[in-house]
């Protein structure tokens, strides 16, 4: 069996991380600050839709609100927890240092929460909030959440990311510098990317000792630049049985002790074009369990 499992999975999952960190069940409550992206101004990413909030995030300003509205929903499936107040939506270190130590502050004080997880950038993260932020990781337990989506410079300059490999990776090495829980996000099957542009892309984080990952299949949805290039080039779109060959293959090239946060998308169904299979959540982690079962593989074993 993986020793960094409480169950059948062969990677290490985001619960049981948390559950050996805190020692017992803690869950991410999504928050929405009102913030945008820097990057918007110069057309933002081609896969941006104008919903990048959780389905469960109250329409509301009022952060006490959301966090109450969000955690009793998640409380339904797993009470009597912990909780890490996430700041998902937008570009969230996009804004004044003294109104982003507000809402940290804010959500410190609620009953029952952990940590703080922060989404954002990598060219988002000035030198001044990177001192705010060394200073709030020694209150609580910090995650800062980058989106890198590949290594491959060239579909960097496709999606229109607006930053390059190197800006990632200086943006890592600082947080790093500051023992700051780091998280990347990748999308396996961007346009025109191979199966070895995907595993270079988990190869590259495994080498800087990134501590998390969330792992996400391209989607395309409605009314986004994306939609538009694919209505207009039909580059191919992965299959259930592609993706979940590529993950497979991705996790034996990362570190055992790298937690694995996410390994599928959630598509909000009235926006999406494709692929529908992804709207099958649970299928596709099960068909992930199953072929590394049949492969007999596990996380990290070609790293060694």
């Amino acid at each position: 069996m993986f020793k960094y499992t409480l169950d059948n999975k062969r990677y290490q999952t985001l619960n049981y991380f948390y559950k050996q960190k805190f020692g017992q069940k803690v869950f991410k409550v999504p928050l929405d600050l009102g913030l945008s992206c820097p990057h918007k101004k110069s057309g933002g990413c081609i896969f941006c839709s104008n919903n990048s909030k959780s389905n469960i995030t109250l329409d509301t300003p009022n952060l006490k609100e959301q966090f109450n509205h969000a955690r009793d929903i998640l409380e339904q499936k797993w009470p009597n927890s912990l909780y890490i107040a996430y700041f998902q939506a937008g570009t969230n270190t996009y804004a004044p240092v003294a109104f982003l130590k507000k809402q940290c502050t804010e959500v410190l004080s609620y009953e029952n929460v952990v940590g703080i997880s922060i989404a954002t950038r990598p060219d988002a993260i000035s030198a001044e909030c990177l001192a705010y932020l060394k200073e709030l990781n020694k209150q609580t337990f910090l995650t800062i959440e980058l989106g890198l989506q590949s290594s491959n410079e060239t579909t960097l300059k496709y999606i229109n990311r607006g930053h390059d490999l190197a800006c990632f990776t200086d943006c890592v090495k600082k947080l790093q510098k500051e023992h700051i829980f780091v998280v990347a996000h990748i999308i396996n099957g961007l346009p025109y990317e191979t199966k070895e542009d995907m595993i270079n892309t988990v190869k590259y984080l495994n080498d800087l000792k990134i501590d998390g990952v969330k792992i996400h299949a391209l989607f395309i949805n409605k009314d986004t630049k994306l939609a538009e290039k694919y209505q207009q080039e039909h580059f191919p779109i992965l299959t259930k049985e592609e993706f979940v060959d590529i993950v497979c293959d991705e996790l034996t090239y990362l570190d055992e002790k790298i937690v694995i946060e996410r390994i599928t998308g959630d598509p909000i169904i009235e926006e999406l074009i494709t692929p529908t299979w992804l709207t099958k959540k649970f299928v596709v982690l099960n068909d992930i369990d199953k072929e590394m079962v049949k492969r007999d593989i596990y996380q990290g074993q070609n790293c060694r």
